[in-house]
């Protein structure tokens, strides 16, 4: 039987697909309907205060609109950025608190709310989208090797239009006197779902908000593989 795993604000199952890859057997929890959950299962519900128990680890990945790097010259200006609620604080604190195996996922600006044990973009899979995350763990997690993505396409904004709208630092991956390695880089928003669905090897979602809400499957899938082999080097002790 495969361990089960609780995934929390599952939206479509970016996450979720990742952790199935890995052995994992998923169980999604998100307030509002999500037709083509990618998990085993999919739960109406609220994930503040979804039941924790019978799970054998748990995924988090609460809302990143209030930390996110586009909305950040809005906030504190009386502007709906200023409307986002917190959802990670609460999240992390339940989590800390229940004294289970948790990961916790958001955006680069989410620094000052979270712990960050690892961080993982998709260069360092081969992917054509860059999408920076912090990761956070009570469970130690390893790092991975790869280069970052030189020419990324962005999946954000209303509609895939294939725009360049703005800027971005490399999330840490500048390296000095390295060619090509510069601080700020130019990203184009991409041209079709298709296009999305591509750079973030995400083959089951047709919904724009969907992938711009998700995370690379092949994010989770490295991290669960290794909370996995936790899992089984703890029963045996």
């Amino acid at each position: 039987m495969r361990p089960r795993l609780l995934d929390l604000f599952c939206g479509a199952g970016g996450a979720a697909r990742g952790y199935q890859r890995a052995g994992f057997y998923v169980v999604g929890v998100d307030i509002v309907p999500q037709p083509r959950y990618a998990g085993d299962e999919f739960i109406q519900g609220d994930a503040l205060s979804f039941p924790l128990d019978g799970f054998d680890a748990i995924h988090a990945s609460p809302p990143c609109q209030a930390f996110t790097q586009m909305s950040a010259r809005w906030r504190g200006k009386n502007t709906k950025a200023d409307t986002h609620l917190d959802l990670l604080t609460p999240t992390r604190a339940r989590l800390i608190a229940s004294g289970l195996f948790y990961v916790i996922e958001n955006v680069i600006g989410a620094k000052h709310a979270m712990r960050t044990d690892l961080l993982l973009h998709g260069g360092m899979f081969g992917l054509g989208v860059h999408r920076p995350r912090r990761f956070e763990s009570n469970i130690l997690l390893m790092g991975y090797q790869g280069e970052r993505v030189l020419f990324p396409i962005g999946v954000y904004g209303a509609k895939p239009d294939g725009r360049t709208t703005y800027r971005y630092r490399n999330a840490g991956n500048y390296v000095a006197g390295q060619p090509g390695s510069a601080k700020k880089s130019l990203i184009r928003a991409a041209k079709s779902v298709a296009e999305a669905r591509a750079c973030m090897g995400i083959d089951w979602m047709t919904d724009w908000r969907e992938l711009c809400e998700a995370i690379p499957p092949a994010y989770t899938e490295h991290i669960g593989k290794q909370v996995l082999e936790y899992l089984a080097q703890r029963s045996v002790a």
